[in-house]
């Protein structure tokens, strides 16, 4: 027969502003190397009520009750951001790893899943665009479908366009300083004279566009696809191109100072009076490129 005496005795009764009651072994099992569960090993001296058995913790008990669930049950509870903020300097205070490891995953996930929350439409955008000086700075914009509009002269800086499909788009001198187009297609889009200093285009696809004289300088280029697009005069300077694809792309006359280029497919290309001064070449795939009158000063090949 389950002797109750002994139940009764692992009870424990705690105030923290609030009174709780729960027992030692949901204070010790689950996050046996927390605080919380030094303090109830039985190791400690606690500062206790001699008349009622509490046991006093000087913190805000606004939360207590979320971390007695999260060592019951394991599960993170649902909060505003502001809530898991202040539940998190509890957790850290308690020394409770697991539910440190469990705030941080929900509010990553938040913040993924907000990325892909749209502000607006296509059809918003073509209402703003039929007015002058079209800014979406800082907007997010991420999956729509912008194909085949003319974007020409919109400022995009700073704005979240993951998966943006920009496909024939006129997009002639538009900003998009330090944008994030993370896997963004730009396919046969018309880029000419664009800023993207900064940006991000990892992953992105710019086959067949028109980037001529486009400003791509310390831009992440990293497994983007150029090829065949016209890159004339384009400004490359320390952009990142690891892993990129522009086998038969135009760079005639691009300056490519400082450029990363290891890994990337250059197949075909014309280079012809490019500037690759101290760029290192080595692995570079140059299969069939030209490069007449190219700058190859001190380039590493």
């Amino acid at each position: 027969m389950k002797n109750f005496d002994s139940d009764l005795s692992s009870v424990v009764r705690i105030n923290i502003g609030k009174k709780f009651w729960t027992t030692t072994d949901t204070l010790t099992q689950r996050e046996p190397d927390s605080m919380l569960a030094a303090m109830f090993s039985g190791r400690h001296t606690l500062c206790q009520d001699p008349h009622k058995g509490y046991v006093f913790v000087d913190r805000d008990g606004k939360h207590f009750r979320h971390i007695l669930n999260w060592l019951r049950d394991g599960v993170v509870p649902t909060l505003e951001e502001s809530e898991y903020t202040e539940l998190l300097r509890e957790a850290e205070y308690y020394q409770l790893l697991g539910l440190m490891d469990g705030i941080h995953a929900v509010l990553s996930k938040r913040k993924e899943d907000d990325e892909f929350h749209t502000e607006l439409t296509r059809t918003d955008i073509i209402k703003c665009i039929q007015s002058d000086r079209v800014r979406f700075r800082g907007v997010n914009l991420s999956g729509l479908d912008l194909s085949k509009l003319d974007l020409s002269f919109v400022d995009f800086s700073y704005a979240c366009l993951k998966n943006v499909f920009f496909s024939r788009a006129n997009l002639q001198c538009a900003k998009f300083r330090d944008v994030d187009a993370e896997a963004s297609i730009f396919h046969n889009a018309t880029l000419r004279e664009c800023e993207f200093t900064g940006a991000n285009l990892r992953g992105a696809l710019l086959a067949g566009a028109c980037l001529q004289s486009a400003n791509l300088q310390d831009a992440c280029l990293v497994d983007s696809s150029f090829c065949g697009a016209d890159l004339r005069s384009a400004h490359l300077q320390n952009a990142d191109l690891t892993n990129a694809n522009l086998e038969g792309a135009i760079l005639e006359g691009a300056n490519l100072k400082g450029a990363k280029l290891s890994n990337a497919n250059l197949k075909g290309a014309n280079l012809q009076r490019a500037y690759l001064r101290h760029v290192n070449l080595q692995n570079t795939h140059l299969e069939g490129a030209r490069l007449d009158g190219a700058n190859l000063l001190g380039a590493i090949r």
